[in-house]
Parts: structure tokens; C-alpha cells; sequence
């Protein structure tokens, strides 16, 4: 059985499964897990049932898509309705996201109605606008406490009866009215699973992002006031706000696929004065469902667009409504009718591509940064003219190179290596003809030389354009159809590339997943420290001696015996040195970017002290 098979839970739902059990059941729900998860499945409609042993079969009822009582659980056990099963099927099972805002319907910018079963929902525990509540502090405390505990036990440690305590943690905070936070630790439990389950797809490097999301925004909601506090707050449902009249212009389409099992496409258009919108329908359903929807009806309107006819098509709108982050609302009063679309050397597209690529990857950067407003809107896409050079080889497999304006050579990733997706079998055919002109859309991926995913691209013939993710090429699209693999030549470093900084990511990622054992047993640090502060990182040198210390901290009572490790203190040692470390590491992606190769004099940044961030 796959995960993804089975219905997504509630997060409440399995919270509530695992602290029923007992002491000795939490101690096997782990391996009760496992052995779930290799159980033969079926679904009938809404009903997903899986086969315990021979004569025992358990049941996920989800109605609407979604386990939402733990009574949608049943097993057909003599233990049953207390045994392990129960549980486990929760905990194997997809965690589900908030249910997303019908398009086009605006939600209040402060918190909702507070529900009748809220226990927070009394007059004194509602926030006020400027600062925190109690019950959002104690919420955040409880995020806190739950993300330190995943620091201190490490991936092989966290297992359900961790990730558990997160769920709950979350679902507390969302009832708080905060579901940044809330969203973040559903995140944290996602890849918590993905990397127990050897899932090829997971990275530290993405746990460690929202691991560092989770902590500081847990913390900063008893420090931030007003605007701030709104930002750390964040929102369950994205506001729509009316945009009148638009006029918009279709770039590309790309598939949508989630660690959480959903699936579908999200298609780019540009407005008359450049500004970037999207039209998506990801749901339940995996890369099937990316591939199918591509081809379905845009829900805009009266417009009969598929998708990929949107992307390269145009739309008149009237009555829009957009979210923050650009997404187009299909409300009622919405209208939309098809028009005629515009090639990408065409205005108002050609403009996309006018601008510099250092000022692109700048403005990207500020939209993808880690601790960026998730609604201060923005875009993270560069829009490049390049000249292929022919593929690379890295340690994670292969990349495209090419050189854009000013001399400067980006590394053109693969998107998704789903095989279903058309994106590495495209990349292979490019890789096959150096030489050869594109116009190009990628995502900037932060690194210390310049790096995009690539989505889409002109047609090598230059008639048209390919959306990678779902357009095949073919041999015969090539210049030269017979050509071979090019490989490009080795390139010069980068200005980050030699930057010491490393030393201390290594040791931010080596705590996820062997826990903060792996740093207190590592003793003496001075020639890692001493190497740093000759590459001008100071502040990187004394974070580093800090977080070992931390780690290796253990105190002893009066009669000699080891008293419980300080998880609050090693977390904010740890959330330091992981800002600090993403700060520097930005900048030198924006001077990898940067034709003159300069690093910003701002390289160094000071990171928030570390009894700031102490939750």
C-alpha cells in the first residue's frame, strides 16, 4: 500500500487516535505502522478499506475526500474500537490541509467567528489586532515545544507518536486563529514521513526550511504586534479582492504535483501591464490526475479554454477578483470570453524578458524568501533569453547549462523527476543541441551559482512554445536530430562557491535527521570555527561554537544524575544559526546573479540574537 492511496486525515483525527492509546500500544505504533503499509488496499466510492490480516479488515470512510471523526475509522479487531490499528491507518495516511476558500469569495482580513466548541472562543481569549492573546501565545508555545522535540529526537526519533504532538499542536493553533504556524507544523509532519518512509523525493534541506518556518513564527507571535503580527498570523483562506477589467495574455501551464498526494496544473497569464496571474485545479488525485486536468476546462467564466489552450491563448475578464498571491477567483460574478492571446515576442509579453536578470533574481528572491510574508505577493519566476551550452554533471545527476545576457551561466534543473512528466526526457533532447537560441520561464532555485527550474521554453524551430512539464519533444524538433548529448566543459566557480559557510549548514542539517546527539558527541570545533572566521564570517564562527555547546550541554543534579537536556535553549541555538545561514546564502545567490560576480557588502547579516528566540 502507498500512502497516497489513502484518504488524507484530519489532524485532529489523529491526535486524538494516538493519545487514546496506551503507553504500551504507543511503543508498537510505530511498527504497526510498517506493517500497515504493506497491507493489501481497495476503495469503493468514498471508502477505503484495507486488509489487516486475513480475517480483519479496516475501514477510512471519507466523506468529502476527507477523514474528518476519528468514528470514520473502524476496524473489525476483537481490541477494536482501543486497538493499534486505528491509529496506525491515521498515522500512515496523508495529513489534510485546510479546505481551501471557494474561488472568488472573500474571507475577513481578522480572525472568523469563533466556533461554539472553541475553547478559546471566550471573549478574553479573542486577539486584538495589535497583539497576541494569551491562548495564541500558549498555542505558539505548544508549536514551539512540538518542533523542539523534533530537533531533539531527529528524523529516526520522531516517529508517530512525535509527529502526533505536532498534529495536535497544529490543530490547536489553527483554532487560535493561527494558521501560518499551523500550516508549517502540517508541513513539518509531511516530510517527517516522506524522509521514515525512504520516500526518494524528500531532502533535509526542505525539512530544515520548515523546521526554521515552524520555530521562528511560533516564536515571533509573542514578540510581533500590528502589521507584523498580522504576517505571522497569517490567513486559512486567501481574501479575493476585486480587480475590475482585465485584458490577459497566456504564457504557459504547469503540472502541480504535492508530497500530500494532490495533483493538478497551474497556468500563468500576464495582464496588458505586466503583472502575473494564475488559473489552478490541483486536488486529491497525484501526477494522473496533473496529466488529465491539463486538458479540462478552465473555471473562468464562460470561457471553454482547456488549460493548455489557456497558456497560449488570451481572455478578456470582467468583474475579477485575484488573491494576494495572484490567483484569479471564478466567483459568480465573474465573466470571461476568449480572446486573442499574444506570442512571447509580442508586447505585452516581450517586456517580460526586458529586464535584467540580476534584477529578476533579485525580486525573486525577496518573494522566496524564507521568512518572507507568504502575502506580500510577488513572483518567483525569470523570464531568459539563453544560448544552450550543453549539460552538466553534479552530484545529484545532471542539469542543462546555458549563458543569458551579460555573460552570466545558469544551470537549467529539471522541475519534477516524476517519469510520468515529460520534464527530464525534454531536458535530455535540449542537452543534445548546444548552440541552439531560446526564450526560457524558470523558477530561481536559491544557490551560490545561478540555478533555475526550467518550466518552459520557445520551440527550438522558434514556432510556438513548449510547457516542459506536459509537451514532448521530439529528435526531429532538434537542429540536428542525430546529435548526441553535449556535455559542456567544467565552469568557473561562481562567488559564493568557495565560501566556508557550508561548515556550519552541514552541522544546521546534521541535527534533522540524527537529532542533537549527533552535534554533542563531536567535541572539539576550533578548526572548523578558525577556517570560518579566514572566510570573513565571524558571526557564522561564533553561531557554530554556540550550537555545539548547546548540544553538548547535560547537566547533573546534587547526586550526580543527568537532568533533562535543554531542548528550548538548543532549538534557538539551532533556529539562529538556520536564519543566519539562509540570510548569507541568499545574498550569495544575488551575487552569483550579478554579472560583476560582487558580493553585497550586506553578505553577513547579524541574525536575531539567540535569548530571542527562546519561544
Amino acid at each position: 500500500m502507498n500512502a497516497a492511496q489513502l484518504p488524507p486525515v484530519a489532524p485532529e483525527v489523529t491526535a486524538t487516535l494516538v493519545e487514546v492509546l496506551s503507553p504500551r500500544l504507543r511503543k508498537r505504533l510505530d511498527a504497526a505502522v510498517t506493517k500497515l503499509t504493506a497491507r493489501p488496499t481497495h476503495r469503493d466510492g468514498t471508502t477505503v478499506t484495507i486488509e489487516v490480516d486475513d480475517e480483519t479488515e479496516l475501514r477510512l470512510h471519507a466523506t468529502g475526500g476527507v477523514v474528518t471523526k476519528a468514528e470514520d475509522i473502524t476496524c473489525g479487531c476483537l481490541l477494536a474500537p482501543a486497538c493499534v490499528h486505528r491509529a496506525a491507518a491515521a498515522c500512515a495516511a496523508p495529513a489534510a490541509d485546510p479546505s481551501p476558500e471557494p474561488a472568488g469569495r472573500s474571507a475577513p482580513e481578522g480572525p472568523g467567528p469563533a466556533s461554539a466548541t472553541d475553547p478559546g472562543s471566550a471573549p478574553e481569549a479573542v486577539s486584538s489586532p495589535e497583539t497576541a492573546s494569551p491562548a495564541q501565545r500558549a498555542a505558539a508555545d505548544g508549536l514551539w515545544a512540538a518542533g523542539a522535540a523534533v530537533l531533539e529526537a531527529g528524523v529516526d526519533g520522531a516517529g508517530a507518536v512525535t509527529q502526533s504532538a505536532l498534529l495536535r499542536a497544529a490543530h490547536t493553533a489553527r483554532l487560535r486563529h493561527l494558521p501560518r504556524a499551523a500550516g508549517a507544523a502540517l508541513s513539518v509532519v509531511t516530510l517527517l514521513r516522506a524522509a521514515r518512509a525512504g520516500d526518494p523525493s524528500y531532502r533535509t534541506a526542505d525539512l530544515v526550511t520548515v523546521l526554521a518556518e515552524l520555530l521562528g513564527t511560533a516564536h515571533r507571535v509573542g514578540t510581533a504586534a500590528g502589521a507584523e503580527l498580522a504576517a505571522v498570523r497569517g490567513r486559512v483562506r486567501r481574501p479575493y479582492s476585486p480587480d475590475g477589467s482585465l485584458r490577459l495574455y497566456g504564457l504557459f501551464t504547469e503540472p502541480v504535483v504535492t508530497d500530500s498526494g494532490h495533483g493538478g496544473v497551474r497556468t500563468w497569464v500576464a495582464a496588458a501591464d505586466g503583472r502575473l496571474f494564475t488559473v489552478g485545479d490541483v486536488a486529491p488525485g497525484g501526477v494522473g490526475r496533473a496529466l488529465g486536468v491539463a486538458d479540462r476546462a478552465v473555471r473562468l467564466g464562460d470561457s471553454a479554454l482547456t488549460h493548455r489552450e489557456l497558456g497560449r491563448a488570451g481572455l478578456a475578464v470582467s468583474g475579477a477578483t485575484v488573491s494576494p498571491d495572484g490567483r484569479l477567483g471564478a466567483g459568480k460574478g465573474v465573466k470571461a470570453v476568449t480572446a486573442r492571446g499574444a506570442a512571447w515576442t509580442e508586447p505585452p509579453l516581450a517586456a517580460l524578458w526586458e529586464t535584467s536578470p540580476s534584477e529578476q533574481a533579485a525580486r525573486a528572491l525577496r518573494s522566496t524568501s524564507r521568512y518572507a510574508d507568504p502575502d506580500g505577493g510577488g513572483s518567483d519566476l525569470l523570464f531568459l533569453d539563453v544560448e544552450l551550452l550543453g549539460a552538466v554533471r553534479e552530484p545529484g545527476g545532471s542539469c542543462l547549462l546555458a549563458q543569458c545576457e551579460g555573460g552570466v551561466q545558469v544551470r537549467l534543473a529539471v522541475a519534477d523527476d516524476d517519469p510520468a512528466l515529460a520534464h527530464r526526457d525534454n531536458m535530455t533532447l535540449l542537452a543534445a543541441a548546444p548552440g541552439t537560441l531560446l526564450r526560457v520561464i524558470g523558477r530561481l532555485a536559491p544557490a551560490p551559482h545561478p540555478r533555475l527550474t526550467l518550466l518552459a521554453c520557445s520551440h527550438p524551430t522558434g514556432e510556438g512554445t513548449i510547457d516542459l512539464g506536459l509537451d514532448r519533444l521530439r529528435r526531429a524538433d532538434l537542429p540536428d536530430p542525430a546529435a548526441p548529448v553535449h556535455l559542456a566543459p567544467p565552469q568557473p566557480a561562481g562567488p559564493g562557491a568557495q565560501s566556508p559557510l557550508y561548515l556550519l549548514e552541514r552541522r544546521v542539517e546534521q541535527v534533522v535527521p540524527a537529532g542533537r546527539a549527533a552535534l554533542g558527541m563531536l567535541g572539539d570545533v576550533t578548526a572548523e570555527t578558525r577556517r570560518i572566521r579566514r572566510g570573513g564570517l565571524p558571526t557564522a564562527a561564533a553561531l557554530l561554537t554556540a550550537l555545539c555547546a548547546s548540544a553538548a550541554q547535560r547537566d547533573r543534579d546534587q547526586f550526580g544524575r543527568l537532568l533533562p537536556a535543554d531542548t528550548d535553549g538548543f532549538a534557538a541555538h539551532w533556529l539562529a544559526a538556520a536564519r543566519y545561514t539562509a540570510a548569507v546564502a541568499e545574498s550569495l545567490c544575488s551575487a552569483a546573479w550579478n554579472p560583476a560576480g560582487e558580493i553585497p557588502a550586506a553578505m553577513s547579516p547579524a541574525p536575531a540574537p539567540v535569548h530571542e528566540a527562546s519561544g
